[in-house]
């Protein structure tokens, strides 16, 4: 009878280390996820007149309502270039609405991500700073885990 309960107990102390796992892990797995997301952007070949500066990601609720894990990257250029041609320059690296989007940067703050605060170190200071971002996914388990996204 003591083995049968030194097997239970083993079995849900088991069972709550992997579950406290998953929760300890999926910030790391979610953090890594969208690096990856401003790495891609960052890796992408700049096109002329434009210098990259820096990149930032994010994990977490980001915009809108409701549950959910979201992944943005993002880098910051200085270009020569209007918004119009950067983004037609972008476009052919994008694969959905989401992906390679440019937009002006008039200040650190990046104000499109509505439930966390997340700016750039440089100080911007002119017009020919652009934001290039995306929006990345995660097709693990490990979105479910990550409070951020509740």
């Amino acid at each position: 009878m003591k083995k049968i309960i030194c097997v239970i107990v083993s079995l849900f102390l088991f069972t709550v280390l992997m579950l406290l796992a998953f929760f300890i892990a999926a910030p790391m797995v979610n953090d890594r996820r969208a690096k990856e997301t401003a790495d891609k952007l960052a890796d992408l070949p700049l096109p002329d007149k434009t210098e990259y500066i820096e990149q930032v990601y994010k994990a977490g609720k980001l915009v809108g309502n409701g549950n959910g894990m979201q992944y943005f990257g993002a880098i910051l250029i200085k270009s020569e270039l209007s918004s119009d041609e950067l983004q037609e320059y972008y476009l052919k690296f994008s694969a959905n609405d989401g992906e390679c989007v440019v937009e002006p940067q008039v200040s650190a703050e990046i104000r499109i991500i509505e439930h966390a605060e997340l700016r750039f170190s440089t100080d911007i200071q002119g017009s020919q700073y652009y934001m290039v971002y995306s929006w990345g996914d995660n097709p693990t388990i490990f979105h479910s885990f990550d409070l951020r996204g509740h």
